[in-house]
Parts: C-alpha cells; structure tokens; sequence
C-alpha cells in the first residue's frame, strides 16, 4: 500500500479506510475498496459466481477475494478486513449453522415428552391402584404397563433408516451428512440453483461466431488465437480450444481493459472488446451475442473487421431434463447467481426456469433464501465460496462437489459427490422415499405403544406377552427400515440427443 507516500508492505488486518492498496497483476485483494487508478479484468467468481472476467477501471466498486488480472490497480480502501465482503460470508455462515445446530430429530420430538409421560402413569397406577385394592396386584400391573410402554422400537426405528438410507446414498454419489439432513431433503419443496458451476460447466467456450464478407469462421479462430496463446486471460483458454489452428503471433501486446494486439505473419491483429474496436457491420451480430448472455470480443485485421466472437459459459447438457423433472414432481425451482442479468436470463430460459435473481452478492443470496423458507422447506444448490451464506440459510444446503470448493461441501448438508446434476432428482426421491420408511415405522412404534398400555393396564396381557410382542414388533421396525438402503425406485434421466453420455445413476439392492 501507499501510506505517507511510501510503498509499504502490511497485513490486511493493518488497512485502514481511506488506504490506497496497491494491487499487482494476478493479486488477490485483501479487502474492498473503490479503484482509483489502472485499467484491469478481475476474476471475481469466489465472491460473486460471475464465470467471466469482469473489467474494472477508475471508479469502479471491487471486493475483498477477487483475483487481479493483467493490470496494476491503485484501490481506496472503503472497508476494513473484519467487515469485508469474504469476512461477512464467514458471519453469515457461522450464524446460520449456529441457528440449525438447535434442530430437533423426528424421534426426538416424540421421545422427549413420551418417556417421562409413561413414568408418570406407572406410577399412578401403582399408587391409586393399591390405594383401591390390591398393592401387590397393582404394583404388578403398574410394572408390566412401563415394559409395555417402553419406546425400544421407537428408538431404533428412525437410526436404522437413516444408516441404511445415508449407505444406499453414499452408493450412488450423494453424500447425507446424518439424519437430520436425511429427513429435511425429504420435505424439501422449493429448490434454489446457483448457476455457475451448477446449472452450467464452468469452463467457458466459445458458442458462436460471426464473420465478416469473405472470411472464414475457421480463419477469425485461427488469427484470434494466435493473439490468445499469448495471453493469460481466461477467455483465452475457450479461444484456443475452438481454433482448428495456432498460427505464431509477434509482439503481442496487451492494452489493459480493451483486448490484445500484435502482428501474425504480415498482418497486423487486434482483439478486443466492442467499444474499443468498432464492429461495424457485425454490429448486430455482435449485440445479439450480448443479448444471449456471452461475452464477445471484436477481431480486427489490417484495420479491418474480420469477424466476432462469442464466449459464455454452458448449460450442463442434463440440466434442462432435471428442471423439467424438478417441475413434474411439484418442485418450485428458481436461480439464484451473482452474473449479470443478461447471462442469467439467457442460460435460465434455456434450463427452463423461470423465476430468476441476477446480479447478486454473497449476502444478498442468504436474504433471498430466507425469503424463500418463510413459504416452505428450501433446499440451496451451490458449488462456491460465494454460495456458503445461502447454503448455510436455507434448511438444507447441496453441494456440487465434483466441482465444488471446500467452503460449500464443508458448509452443505448434502454433497452430489459426481458433477452430474441428475444426482439431485435422484437424491430427493431416495430421501422422500426413506422418510416415508422413518414415518411408518415411528407410526407403527407408537401404534404397538398404544395398543398394549391399555392391554396391559387390564390384566390381558402379562409380562412375557408384552415382551415377546415388543421383540417382534422391534424385528419388523428393523426390516422396513432396511427397506430405505434399496434403491430400486430410483430413476435416471437420459441426457438430451447429442450430449455426452453419463454412467447411469443407479445403486444396487
């Protein structure tokens, strides 16, 4: 930083507002602040899921986590570190996991009042019974009451469930982190989906390209990334993976904000953004790449427009098929993404869906899940440091984990262990279906409870009765719940005509 009108080298916690940082090419910055001087692309996806680079120049508002890319930035600093964007995605989290740890388990809830419920009537009994009559007869009947109460196949009839449930889904790619996740994922009604990384790839690629009279489509890739194979930018990667062929470009400069320039054989190259290189008759061409939600770049030869490029980031190929389903099975689903309007617009119409919140900070996803859970049981998808607040609001947090980074797989409830976002339907019906099998055998418990206290209490039954009848009703509890580690029910999605073809999610009995 410069402070005194020195260079100087301190902690983040050290920053002051007001500071000037001074932020070197591929840095990350170490708090928020407002730029003002240098021209730059941040890489801004930890803290907003934004997939493409986003340029940055005087004036501009830039956040604690994003990563520099080619320019040198002079930042006022406008918060301080405990207070920052990064740091309040960690009070956000801490407070939502402090606020679920307090969750009640099914059995619990029932136990809770049960056990010393029959404690009580116990001893009533024995009491006004041999204040009546016959102490010994009494007190007697008193004790096979309690042995007919005894919650032994309540106890077990949750546990078992969930240990063969949480197995079955281990199987098939999806990890459940305890019952208590088990059994929200299986009243989950309303599904937020972040988008970069989870409904999309996150690798951009270039998705169309527009050429000018007399070039070739190949020709504009080839010569664009000729420019790119000496970049480090991170569309450059998508450029160079689309050209058949990588001509030898010479002194290739970079212009900070705008794009690139040098020479390829004898001709004189420039890529770069609409704006600093004019489109000219590709104007329309390059707009409706805008309007789709790509990011195009405008390649100039000798002075002349040659072509343009369109780069975005992808629809995962299954995603369209899980939101149809999603939307069958009486899901609400809706995007939740920090991209900009047009990008999410775009890529949601194409998924399907159709309640979209764009252009959204880490906070701001938290807020809107909240919202969300006042209508219902609210399931967060995400895959970012960005999403961990709202994975960690909503009552239950997935995380993609192939794909995912430490902060959602440590902060979720569930992981979808395969980046395959079919693993999400599935995982809903495995979860529906087992907290059926725990609903069933907490019914049965409670039914056989209720059936011999009354029994019990007239005598009809003895104490050997009331526990041969416990020990097999304790057998069927155990059976039905193993039930919830087959997944034969489970349905895959066939991916749509032309996609690449996934192993069949499916688990064995």
């Amino acid at each position: 930083m410069r402070r005194d009108g020195l260079e100087v080298g301190v902690a983040p916690d050290d920053l002051l507002v007001g500071d000037v940082m001074l932020v070197k090419p591929g840095e990350r910055l170490a708090t928020d602040g407002t730029v003002l001087a240098g021209h730059t692309a941040l890489d801004v996806s930890a803290i907003t899921g934004e997939s493409v680079p986003v340029e940055a120049g005087p004036g501009a508002e830039v956040y604690a986590g994003s990563i520099n890319g080619t320019g040198a930035l002079e930042v006022e600093v406008t918060t301080t570190a405990e207070n920052n964007s990064l740091a309040r995605i960690v009070h956000i989290v801490e407070a939502e996991q402090s606020r679920k740890g307090a969750t009640q388990r099914m059995a619990d809830k029932v136990a809770k009042p049960l056990v010393p419920g029959i404690m009580i009537l116990a001893a009533l009994i024995a009491v006004i019974g041999s204040l009546a009559g016959d102490p010994g007869l009494w007190i007697e009947r008193a004790l096979v009451v309690l042995v007919a109460a005894s919650p032994c196949a309540l106890a077990i009839s949750v546990p078992v469930s969930v240990v063969s449930a949480v197995g079955a889904g281990s199987r098939f790619g999806v990890l459940i982190k305890g019952g208590a996740a088990l059994e929200t994922l299986g009243r989950i009604r309303t599904i937020a989906l972040d988008k970069t990384g989870t409904l999309t790839v996150n690798r951009p690629a270039v998705v169309a390209v527009a050429t000018a009279a007399g070039a070739s489509r190949e020709e504009v890739l080839s010569l664009a990334a000729g420019l790119e194979a000496r970049s480090e930018h991170p569309l450059a990667r998508a450029v160079l993976a689309a050209a058949e062929s990588v001509p030898t470009a010479a002194d290739v400069e970079a212009v900070t904000g705008a794009g690139l320039a040098g020479t390829v054989g004898a001709r004189r190259v420039r890529l770069g953004r609409p704006g600093w290189i004019d489109p000219g008759g590709l104007g329309a061409e390059v707009t409706g790449m805008q309007q789709a939600g790509a990011t195009a770049v405008v390649l100039e030869v000798d002075g002349r427009v040659l072509g343009a490029i369109a780069v975005r980031d992808e629809l995962r190929p299954e995603a369209p098929e899980v939101v149809a389903r999603l939307g069958r099975e009486g899901y609400t689903v809706t995007m939740l993404t920090g991209d900009n309007a047009a990008t999410a617009q775009a890529l949601a119409a194409e998924a399907g869906i159709t309640t979209v919140h764009a252009e959204l900070r880490p906070e701001d996803k938290s807020r809107l899940v909240g919202t969300l859970r006042a209508r219902g049981a609210t399931a967060m998808v995400g895959d970012g440091v960005n999403d961990a607040p709202a994975l960690a609001t909503a009552d239950l947090g997935v995380a993609m984990g192939a794909m995912g980074s430490d902060v959602a797989i440590e902060t979720a409830d569930v992981a979808l262990m395969g980046d395959d976002l079919r693993l999400l339907p599935q995982a809903l019906a495995h979860a529906r279906r087992s907290r059926r099998i725990m609903l069933q055998n907490v019914g049965l418990s409670l039914a056989l409870i209720g059936v011999l206290i009354p029994l019990a209490f007239a005598g009809v039954l003895g104490l050997a009765a009331v526990v041969l009848v416990h020990e097999l009703a304790e057998v069927v509890v155990i059976a039905n719940g193993v039930r919830a580690g087959r997944s034969k029910d489970l349905r895959t999605i066939t991916a749509p005509a032309g996609a690449s073809t996934a192993t069949p999610v499916t688990a064995g009995s």
